[in-house]
């Protein structure tokens, strides 16, 4: 992104690319092979068309991105373009906001009102009396008739708060290497953002143990009931987002390395470092209104 500024009075915008094109056939493939898939088709039009969508995808990706490094490198970005870029990434996390807030308010709905409802509260008296008669409306719950057996739920003071602390402790560690970057001292960034690294990884190891514990031992599935889908719905989409971050923080970290950002411009470093913190609040939600209420 925005590393590198120039006097130039014009805003520049890069011609005869061919990402965007590669994108969109990219996305087609991943979506038809995907609808495909799920829909049981058989030969190259299932699975095999959607992971060439996804290997279109990394190309893409590798593609696209280092043409906009290059770009930086080059100096033809000037303040006007560093400005779009900034409001770009607050509108992408701004997205992702509302994305997790539906989320949230699959389960805010289940809990404060569908559960209820169903246990014959208000307006749902006559629907449990004919239809639930007996229905204990308690969360967590796998629904009206004990939808995937009894399952246990996973305590909170075990390893979510330690996941909980090492996503906290995450965030400073990436705030001193912005502080590093800011003060010119290459190898305290180096030490701190791989530190932000190897703490994102440690988390996503803590989580898929506890994925296992949870299939394994409790009973806890995607197919236990409206608690279960809830519950890895949320916290796996959040997983998602610690892989994604992780993988962008070991890109700039290589950056980093390549002294490709200066004390005064190094908006591709804060634009993840923004994106790290996102995930972070994300967490805190969830280990609240998931794990411990």
């Amino acid at each position: 992104m925005s590393e590198a500024t120039t006097s130039q009075d014009h805003y520049y915008v890069p011609h005869h690319s061919i990402w965007p094109a590669v994108g969109s056939v990219a996305m087609l493939l991943t979506t038809v092979g995907a609808a495909n898939w799920i829909n049981d088709a058989t030969g190259l039009m299932g699975q095999p068309l959607m992971f060439t969508g996804i290997a279109v995808f990394i190309v893409l990706f590798f593609g696209w991105f280092g043409s906009v490094i290059r770009e930086s490198l080059a100096g033809v970005y000037n303040k006007q373009v560093d400005i779009s870029f900034r409001m770009g990434m607050m509108w992408f996390i701004f997205s992702e906001i509302m994305f997790f807030a539906a989320f949230f308010g699959a389960l805010f709905y289940a809990r404060m009102l569908s559960v209820p409802w169903i246990g014959g509260e208000g307006h749902g008296a006559l629907t449990n009396q004919f239809i639930w008669d007996g229905f204990t409306p308690a969360w967590p719950t796998n629904g009206p008739g004990n939808v995937g057996g009894t399952f246990e739920t996973i305590p909170a003071w075990g390893l979510p708060l330690l996941n909980t602390m090492l996503l906290l402790a995450s965030g400073v560690t990436i705030t001193i290497a912005h502080h590093a970057l800011r003060a010119g001292h290459r190898k305290s960034l180096l030490v701190w953002l791989a530190a932000t690294v190897v703490l994102g990884a440690v988390f996503l190891y803590y989580q898929a143990h506890e994925y296992i514990e949870a299939y394994q031992h409790l009973n806890l599935t995607l197919g236990s009931g409206v608690y279960g889908s809830t519950f890895f719905m949320l916290t796996g989409f959040h997983g998602l987002h610690v892989t994604l971050g992780a993988i962008m923080l070991t890109v700039i970290w290589f950056r980093c390395a390549r002294g490709h950002f200066t004390r005064d411009n190094h908006f591709g470093f804060e634009a993840v470092a923004w994106y790290w913190h996102f995930v972070d609040v994300v967490w805190l939600g969830l280990f609240l209104f998931v794990y411990v209420l």
